[in-house]
């Protein structure tokens, strides 16, 4: 029998890889993206495209206004997003970029929804290797989480476990991006940039981490960059 698998869709390269992965292991997949009152669009479009692209038969959008609550970078145009950190700094604290909550918002969500639709598991990017430094990333808050999952709702107190999997927690970004090129992941229709410009900045912490891995891994990122100059100084 083909399980069912929520994969939380952001547009960006990590959960484009978990998505490749969980169909090459033969899950029928529903794609989970949120319209969480973002900077821009373009993560959205981007998870629509790649979707589509994977031929994904259950697409979803949710839209939950997170601007409303404040408090980062990300959904508040008056916080600025850093740029050109040092990639030794990125990782170190919790940056302005940080949601509220978001993650443990997000699994909600797609705990009601899996349990709603009989599906196996929830597939989620989560990445502690090179990262921002959220503390939503952290395998223990997934272990956590699995406990809700089994507390929390009716399948888990009838013995039914709905399992959370964060199949890249312990990869570095040149690891994803190789096992991504294995998966046929397509590159050019993903979206990492922390800002909404017509391409992405190339100075962002999500940026630089994507340059490095692309770099790391020996592969040429397609997406194009607003600042080479800049990027090249503090690469």
């Amino acid at each position: 029998m083909v399980e069912t698998a929520v994969v939380l869709l952001s547009g960006g390269m990590d959960s484009a890889t978990a998505l490749a992965l969980t169909i090459k292991e033969g899950h029928r997949v529903i794609s989970l993206t949120f319209d969480y009152g973002q900077r821009h669009r373009k993560e959205i479009d981007a998870a629509e495209r790649i979707a589509k692209h994977f031929r994904v038969p259950d697409r979803r959008t949710m839209t939950i206004d997170l601007s409303a609550i404040g408090g980062s970078a990300l959904t508040d145009a008056r916080i600025r997003v850093p740029e050109q950190r040092r990639l030794e700094e990125i990782g170190r604290g919790i940056p302005v970029t940080y949601v509220p909550a978001r993650n443990t918002i997000f699994l909600a969500y797609a705990l009601g929804l899996a349990e709603a639709t009989a599906a196996k598991a929830i597939v989620i990017a989560a990445n502690q290797v090179d990262y921002s430094g959220y503390p939503d990333c952290r395998p223990e808050y997934y272990a956590a989480f699995r406990e809700v999952a089994r507390l929390g709702t009716k399948r888990g107190a009838e013995g039914d476990v709905i399992e959370i999997h964060t199949p890249l927690i312990r990869m570095s970004k040149a690891d994803i991006v190789r096992r991504g090129e294995e998966l046929g992941v397509p590159w050019e229709l993903t979206w990492s940039c922390y800002l909404g410009g017509a391409t992405a900045c190339g100075v962002c912490d999500s940026c630089q981490l994507r340059l490095r891995g692309f770099r790391e891994a020996g592969v040429s990122d397609p997406s194009p960059y607003a600042s080479r100059r800049r990027r090249a100084a503090n690469a």
